[in-house]
C-alpha cells in the first residue's frame, strides 16, 4: 500500500461520533469526489478503508444508503441517483441545485470539529501525499474551482498557508514543506503519518549530516595527504643536492622525522620531537623545508 493509503486507512479509524461532524466529512468528500451534482453523486476511490467507511458514514450523515455499491476488486464505485435521497443532501448543505458551479457552505462548518471533519474528507476523496522517504509534497486535487478558492481561504484562516495551482484544468491546493504536512496530517486526525514524515526528515538530516562530515573529513585527509607528498619530496630534493645537511638542526629533525614517519599527521609529527613541540610550529618548519626544497 501506498503512503497516501496508509494515511487514508488511519483517517478512516477516526470515530464517527457526532452527525455534525459525519455531515462535514461527507461535505468534504462530495465537494471533491467525481460526480456532486443534481441528478447523480459519484464517488470513486482505490480505498479499501475508505469504501468501508462511506456506507456507515451516509447512514450515519443522513441515514440513507448508497443506490450503487461497488463490485469485485478494483476501484470502488458508489452513487446516488434516487431523486429524494439527492434532494436530501443538497438540502443538507444549502445547495442550490440550479447553481452552475460549487461552493462551500461556511454555515455548515461553524464548529471546530467540523471544519476537521470537512478537511478529512476533502483529503480522503481529493487528496494525495508523497511518501516522505521520496520526497515532501501533499496536495488536494478538484475540478470546482470556486471550491477551491474557498479551501484555500479556508486552510489560510487555520494557519495551514498551502499553496495553490492549476493542473490540466484542476484546482490543486499544496505543501511541499514537511512541518506544513505534518500540521496538516494531524489537523484532520492522522497524527501516525505525521510522526512518520517527521521520522523520515530526522533520519534524512541526519544522514545528510553524516555524508557531509564524510566529505568534509575525506577532503580535509586528501589535504594532508597531498601536503605530506610535498614535503616529501622537497626533502628529498634537499638530500640529493647535499643541502639539507647544511640546515639548521630543528629542520633536519623535521626533516629526518617526515620521511620516518610519511603518514603521520601534524600532531603525531609535533609529539616525535625532541622536546615535543605545538602542532603550529611544526607546521612552520615543514613549510620552511618546502620553500627551501622549490629553490634551485
Amino acid at each position: 500500500m501506498s503512503f497516501s493509503g496508509d494515511v487514508k486507512t488511519e483517517l478512516c479509524r477516526t470515530p464517527m461520533s457526532r452527525k455534525c461532524c459525519a455531515q462535514a466529512e461527507c461535505y468534504g468528500i462530495l465537494l471533491y469526489c467525481n460526480t456532486f451534482a443534481p441528478n447523480e453523486i459519484r464517488i470513486i476511490t482505490e480505498s479499501d478503508a475508505l469504501a468501508q467507511r462511506l456506507p456507515q458514514l451516509l447512514k450515519k450523515a443522513f441515514k440513507l444508503t448508497f443506490d450503487r455499491l461497488p463490485e469485485g476488486d478494483g476501484k470502488h464505485i458508489f452513487s446516488i441517483t434516487d431523486p429524494s435521497k439527492l434532494e436530501q443532501v443538497h438540502q443538507a448543505f444549502g445547495r442550490d441545485t440550479g447553481a452552475l458551479a460549487l461552493h462551500i457552505n461556511f454555515a455548515v462548518l461553524e464548529e471546530a470539529c467540523c471544519r476537521t471533519a470537512f478537511l478529512r474528507g476533502a483529503f480522503l476523496a481529493g487528496g494525495s501525499v508523497t511518501d516522505p522517504r521520496k520526497g515532501y509534497h501533499l496536495e488536494l486535487a478538484t475540478s470546482h474551482h470556486s471550491v477551491s478558492r474557498e479551501m484555500l481561504a479556508l486552510m489560510r484562516e487555520l494557519d495551514l498557508e498551502p499553496k495553490d495551482a492549476q493542473r490540466k484544468g484542476n484546482a490543486v491546493i499544496y505543501f511541499k514543506q514537511s512541518d506544513r504536512i505534518e500540521d496538516f496530517l494531524t489537523s484532520i486526525g492522522a497524527p501516525l503519518s505525521a510522526m512518520e514524515v517527521m521520522n523520515a526528515k530526522l533520519e534524512k538530516d541526519l544522514r545528510g549530516s553524516v555524508n557531509r562530515r564524510v566529505n568534509c573529513d575525506a577532503a580535509n585527509l586528501d589535504k594532508a595527504v597531498e601536503a605530506a607528498m610535498a614535503q616529501v619530496e622537497a626533502i628529498s630534493r634537499l638530500e640529493r643536492s647535499g643541502r639539507l645537511a647544511q640546515l639548521p638542526d630543528k629542520l633536519k629533525e623535521t626533516a629526518r622525522l617526515r620521511m620516518e614517519n610519511p603518514e603521520d599527521t601534524l600532531s603525531q609529527l609535533a609529539e616525535l620531537c625532541d622536546p615535543p613541540i605545538t602542532k603550529s610550529a611544526l607546521n612552520h618548519r615543514l613549510r620552511k623545508l618546502v620553500e627551501l626544497g622549490r629553490e634551485e
